[in-house]
């Protein structure tokens, strides 16, 4: 233990952490630098800050605070001991609807803060795209805006007291008429009057350098505003005392749609006038596939939202509005889903504009300059020049009724020329900026990225008066030094720098990275989605990710901090084992595998495939836990018993207390966890002894069901019910080959020689799950090619392949053509696999289901959210007179994951989440769906509930119309 670990142990009563998976976590923000700190301390009040801050001066040792860490400039990463405030002093401290204030830790969650407000009929106005994970005290340290700054400004226009301790211990109260303010700082802008009042620009969304002119005599003299947007380099903040809005009571959502982005920002200043809540504009290159459904006609968008105190008086101003704007096309929309669905869009912006639409990668560096409102058609249209003159692309969108553009630009930051190109581009970029009468940020800081340029903006006398300023207030330079002033160069401490030059080995093929492993990992830019937290008594929403992190609130558990160390084990310098890491091995063991990441992330991070190959390189050449070989081979122990006709004994085996305790133990397997039971007869030998089906209705199209090993050994009844509701909607069932051929085939393609019969093996299809997600992918190679070479009768066919497992067919979507990427079989298959709602819909179009009409409860399947999609679903429900909506999130028990020894707590936190809440409190009648079995278990073992697969409940309701008839 080193001496300052040491010595603040002694006086932190927080969390002190010097490990390598807490430094690990903090090297990053979402910016494109990288700093390693030498300790994480979580302070639990403001005394342990100021012991931290006493202890570190002592040792010589800078100080960063962070919050969310989303911060896209660098200002959230240091080399020094990093204060997580989001461990401990993340509370709302009190709230005042009478004042209209609010008394907020700086760890506090922004939507925390809302929620609380929302039933007094107030909020806090500034919400930036982060709003569900980013902290007050972030917002605060950068000056947060976010959409609806036009109406309600800045988080220094929302601030009125700051609690903060200074850098030599002096804890201060800020606020206005000098209140708070250290000694020096009156005299020193006393004594730079003149200069204060000419050298700042007037805009809207001016965040860059220091708010000196907030102490002026005609501005209040307010210290706490001046402190705003000051990145943590003046003093730490304890205590905010914030000012909240009153919210309109309806708001109704205008989408106005032009040309292109020039139009659209040249309207947007227009629209000023008209008192908007927002004014926000994209362009459609950000807009994901299927998205634009919900957009009028055009090829950029300004989202105009307004208010009123009923919502025909909020849809009178939007339609005021849309008259008054040189529109092609227009939406209204006046229905909250429709407008989260909107919103969602946009705010996702910030991750999906991290990619190019041809895949390449893209970065922040140049995130949000802001110049005036009236000025931003003509930046726009010289910014697109000076990407051009240097080859580079972007896609601008943003704040533009402040002016403010955000765009991420395919810089090549990897080689020396790309690095030489974007600091070439920053420089010019700077002068752009300034030459409109702007600032180098509108929002998110300068940071590392922007403060190396803020002579060209302010001047070299006014970054000299700034130095002074932070001399003020913190004379040891201990606060994030090399941020605002004395910058670190913007090329510097790239935290790209560290990773391998040459592609990592591996054995998925990544094909939207190139292959490239590292690139793959790279697509985490740490927006920190996965980092949102469920809301007690929030309805729910329709998300997955990242169930892990929900449950724990611990960043390791989360998607990004997963990347982070996956990053760090690459990077060789903090994480030095590689692929032996225990580190990211423990990192990864609560992650579900769920997918969620996959549709979640605005990155599409798939942590579930990053976890099996990590998996796959960890235990290689090594013994595995027990339950790789106990769950990860399930398939093969499944198929014993079958063969042996051992179901019976195995169930009574289990049902012995004993028993089943001793082969939980030598298996893996939670102790609390009860061992489903085998069915005593397979679904394909159900289908061995059935009578075909024959006569007028069975002329329809050929499908093959795939014969899963869950719906095979564990839930055949699932099976059966999905033939006969194929069967009922005209459709021929086929079962997949069982014949493995030898040999080529001859003749026409189909026949086979007679000695290609002799010799052919006998075999059973198989996704290949359970040995992909514990890490086995050699032996998943080995399986999934022998189901291709099963399958290959199928494959010269048309049939589509049902599968009505939802983790099984995204296996078969996803992990076969990605693990036999060298095999064009497997993306033949990938492509024909269907869910049992896809065939029905798409080959069964004119049949009709049998009406239920009764309410549904459950959760849509991870797998199904993340990889298949459920519109099919829901249309069939509808069409069955199914009505309500099913939950998101996880079950929790994720196939193996919720058996597994020490995953039980979190299996179960997941389900507690929303889907046992959900089956609680529905109605009584309600027919509780869950497709999946690891649904299905859980329910009946957490709530003694049972869940059914769709089919089994529409195979039912025509048993029943068959005997009533």
């Amino acid at each position: 233990m080193t001496d300052l670990e040491a010595d603040l142990r002694k006086v932190v009563r927080g969390g002190v952490a010097f490990d390598v998976t807490s430094r690990a976590l903090t090297t990053m923000d979402a910016s494109n630098y990288r700093r390693v700190p030498l300790g994480v301390v979580a302070p639990r009040d403001a005394d342990d800050v100021a012991a931290v801050l006493a202890v570190c001066r002592a040792h010589g040792v800078p100080v960063v605070a962070r919050g969310g860490g989303t911060s896209i400039a660098g200002q959230a990463t240091g080399t020094g001991v990093v204060l997580d405030f989001t461990r401990h002093m993340n509370r709302l401290t009190a709230l005042d609807p009478g004042a209209r204030t609010a008394v907020v830790q700086p760890g506090l969650v922004l939507d925390r803060l809302q929620e609380a407000a929302a039933p007094h009929g107030l909020r806090f106005g500034p919400d930036p795209s982060t709003h569900s994970r980013c902290t007050l005290g972030g917002m605060i340290g950068n000056n947060s805006c976010g959409s609806h700054s036009v109406a309600w400004g800045t988080t220094a226009d929302g601030v009125r007291e700051l609690e903060v301790v200074t850098a030599r211990g002096a804890r201060l109260r800020l606020g206005q008429g000098w209140a708070g303010a250290p000694d020096g700082l009156r005299a020193l802008v006393d004594g730079e009057l003149a200069r204060l009042r000419t050298g700042f620009p007037e805009l809207p969304r001016r965040i860059s350098g220091y708010a000196l002119d907030a102490l002026l005599p005609e501005n209040g003299a307010d210290v706490a505003r001046s402190f705003c947007g000051s990145e943590g380099t003046l003093g730490v903040l304890t205590e905010a005392v914030v000012r909240l809005v009153e919210a309109p009571r309806a708001r109704v959502l205008a989408v106005l749609g032009y040309a292109d982005e020039g139009a659209a920002a040249e309207a947007a200043a227009g629209l000023l006038p008209f008192g908007p809540l927002t004014v926000e504009g994209m362009a459609a290159d950000l807009v994901p596939p299927g998205a634009a459904a919900g957009l009028p006609r055009g090829g950029a968008w300004l989202f105009v939202e307004t208010g009123g105190g009923s919502e025909g008086e909020a849809r009178a101003r939007a339609e005021d509005i849309v008259r008054a704007a040189d529109v092609l096309d227009a939406r209204i929309v006046r229905d909250l889903a429709g407008q989260r669905a909107l919103w969602r869009i946009r705010e996702d912006a910030s991750g999906t504009a991290t990619r190019m639409p041809d895949g390449a990668e893209a970065w922040p560096g140049w995130e949000d300059c802001a110049v005036p409102p009236a000025r931003l058609g003509a930046y726009l249209r010289d910014f697109r020049a000076l990407l051009t003159d240097h080859g580079l692309r972007g896609t601008p969108y943003g704040h533009f009724g402040d002016g403010c553009i955000h765009v991420r630009i395919d810089f090549d930051l990897l080689t020396t020329a790309g690095i030489a190109r974007f600091r070439r581009f920053s420089e010019e970029l700077a002068e752009l900026v300034v030459s409109h009468g702007g600032s180098l940020s509108g929002e998110h800081g300068d940071g590392q990225a922007r403060a190396e340029l803020l002579p060209r903006m302010y001047g070299q006398d006014m970054v000299a008066l700034f130095e002074r300023a932070k001399a003020v207030w913190d004379p040891d330079d201990l606060l994030n030094p090399g941020m605002l002033v004395r910058p670190a160069p913007l090329d510097a401490g790239l935290r790209f720098a560290v990773l391998p030059r040459e592609p990592v080995d591996v054995a998925f093929g990544y094909p939207s990275d190139g292959g490239d492993f590292s690139a793959a990992v790279r697509r985490c830019v740490g927006v920190a989605k996965c980092r949102t937290t469920a809301v007690p008594g929030a309805a729910p929403g329709p998300g997955v990710m990242c169930p892990s992190f929900r449950a724990t609130g611990r960043e390791e558990h989360s998607t990004r901090g997963r990347a982070r160390l996956l990053h760090e084990m690459l990077a060789g310098e903090l994480v030095t084992d590689g692929w032996r890491s225990t580190e990211v091995r423990d990192a990864l063991d609560l992650c579900l595998s769920c997918k969620g990441c996959r549709s979640d992330c605005p990155v599409e991070v798939d942590m579930a495939t990053y976890k099996a190959e990590f998996l796959h390189h960890h235990y290689e050449g090594r013994r595995r836990p027990a339950a790789h070989y106990s769950m990860g081979r399930l398939p093969v122990w499944l198929r014993w018993a079958s063969r042996l006709r051992a179901a019976a004994a195995l169930n009574a085996l289990a049902s012995v207390g004993p028993a089943a305790a001793v082969a939980k133990r030598l298996g893996g397997i939670a102790a609390e966890r009860d061992i489903p039971r085998l069915a005593r007869r397979t679904f394909s030998g159900w289908w061995r002894r059935r009578k075909p089906v024959t006569g007028p209705g069975q002329g329809g199209d050929l499908v093959v069901l795939w014969p899963d090993t869950f719906t095979e050994h564990l839930s055949p009844s699932v099976g059966r019910a999905a033939v006969r509701v194929l069967e009922a909607a005209g459709l021929r069932v086929a079962l997949p080959p069982t014949l493995r051929m030898r040999g080529r085939p001859v003749g026409d393609g189909r026949s086979r020689s007679a000695a290609a019969l002799l010799t052919a093996r006998r075999g059973r299809v198989c996704c290949g799950l359970t040995y992909v997600s514990t890490g086995q992918l050699d032996h998943a190679r080995v399986v999934l090619r022998r189901t291709l070479d099963l399958m290959e009768p199928v494959l010269e066919t048309a049939a589509p392949v049902v599968v009505l497992e939802p983790s099984c067919a995204a296996a078969l979507r996803t992990d076969l053509p990605e693990l036999l990427h060298d095999d064009p079989r497997a993306a033949r298959l990938a492509a024909r696999v269907l869910t049992f709602a896809q065939a029905l819909e798409r080959h069964a179009p004119d049949w009709t289901p049998p009406r239920l009409d009764r309410p549904v409860v459950g959760q849509t399947h991870c797998h199904q959210h993340a990889v298949l999609g459920d519109a099919a679903e829901r249309r069939l429900r509808e069409a069955a007179g199914l009505t309500g909506e099913l939950s998101g999130g996880c079950c929790g028990l994720a196939g193996n994951f919720g058996f597994e020894k020490g995953h039980f707590e979190v299996s179960a936190a997941c389900a507690r989440e929303q889907l046992l809440p959900a089956v609680r409190d529905a109605p009584g009648e309600a027919v509780v769906l869950a497709d999946g079995f690891s649904c299905r278990t859980q329910l009946d073992q957490l709530a003694g509930t049972r869940g059914r697969h769709l089919a089994e409940v529409l195979a039912e309701r025509l048993e029943d119309d068959g005997r009533a008839r």
